[in-house]
């Protein structure tokens, strides 16, 4: 079995940290998210995966390598414009030859990895295997209805949903599916949708299976789906602390990398604090992870993600619900006279008390 990761995707709804990064490498925990998709992969016992990649290759390039250090084979395939789920596939289609196989959005996130659907997929041989997962929202997802246990119909973001329940961004497929994606046609939004050669697949009398997600499921896309799945990956970690803490109070599932220092400070778990911060006089709260390099200084931060080699220093109220991206200074000023002064780039959101 081969893999198939998605990574061509602009991130729109990420602005403006996605103006200068790929969504995909936006770190949740301290770990890019795409990087969690390529471990899933090995675990499952995948070892070559094929990377669809736009107009971010070189740095999701970067970043990822070869896939040695995953312990995976990585195949740039090129997208020249993101035009579909199923427009991916088929531009797979030389590199996943007649190999059934694992496609993975690389902006989700899934609790239980993809091990068990790769064991299901193998042991039941349906000729598609789809992720569904209840939503509040079925408008904003791909929907499967669903009829005596098998799938009758998929619709993409209907406008009236007949079901909740959402394709996850994990499909696994049997080369039958090649000649689906070439059937259909792009949808009104010029996209060839996944959903639409799923059906296909179903109208030509094909098995496709589907597997209710239990655990929990994130697309990292939003905000709040971004600041949630931080939250869920922290509560997982143990407290593991390497840097320097000095006449400080950590209580609590804790992680701080070597190279940091805290000094006068509280931290409370869970908290991930990468390498070479300096954090001074702060209270860090619940569901924070910090990158390298941040300096923290007369600040308190709760449930938020803080990119590198930033700084928040001197803040009269905590700041919380917040991803800050690379290099940005979030400071009180005493100069005169006493205003707001910002620096803001497209697409950027400040709430101001």
């Amino acid at each position: 079995m081969r893999g198939l990761i998605l990574s061509g995707g602009a991130g729109t709804r990420l602005r403006p940290i996605t103006h200068t990064s790929a969504k995909q490498l936006v770190p949740v925990a301290n770990k890019p998210v795409l990087f969690y998709g390529l471990e899933a992969m090995r675990e499952a016992g995948i070892t070559e995966v094929g990377l669809v990649v736009g107009d971010t290759r070189p740095e999701i390039e970067a970043a990822v390598g070869d896939g040695s250090r995953f312990g995976l084979q990585v195949t740039y395939i090129p997208q020249s414009a993101p035009l579909g789920l199923a427009h991916a596939v088929l531009i797979a289609e030389e590199f996943l030859g007649d190999s059934p196989f694992v496609m993975y959005l690389g902006d989700n996130l899934l609790k239980e990895g993809i091990t068990p659907f790769v064991r299901r997929f193998a042991e039941s041989a349906p000729d598609a295997l789809i992720l569904l997962q209840k939503v509040a929202d079925p408008r904003e997802y791909g929907i499967a209805e669903l009829a005596d246990g098998a799938v009758k119909r998929l619709v993409e973001k209907p406008a009236k949903p007949k079901s909740d329940l959402a394709l996850v961004g994990v499909y696994l497929f049997t080369p039958a599916v090649f000649a689906s994606v070439k059937a259909i046609k792009p949808s009104a939004r010029g996209e060839l949708e996944i959903t639409d050669a799923i059906q296909h697949m179903i109208e030509r009398g094909l098995r496709v299976e589907p597997h209710i997600v239990t655990g929990w499921w994130k697309d990292t896309g939003k905000l709040e789906d971004m600041l949630e799945a931080n939250r869920l990956i922290l509560g997982t970690i143990e407290r593991d602390v390497r840097g320097d803490v000095v006449d400080s109070v950590l209580e609590g599932a804790v992680m701080v990398a070597a190279g940091s220092r805290l000094e006068r400070c509280t931290v409370r778990g869970p908290v991930i604090i990468g390498a070479d911060c300096t954090i001074t006089d702060s209270f860090i709260g619940p569901y924070t992870a910090i990158s390298d390099g941040v300096v923290v200084e007369h600040a308190e931060i709760e449930n938020s993600i803080i990119l590198d080699e930033s700084r928040i220093s001197h803040l009269n109220v905590r700041m919380a619900d917040s991803l800050i991206g690379k290099h940005c200074v979030i400071a009180r000023s005493d100069s005169r006279p006493v205003a707001y002064r910002f620096m803001v780039g497209d697409s950027s959101q400040i709430g101001v008390l």
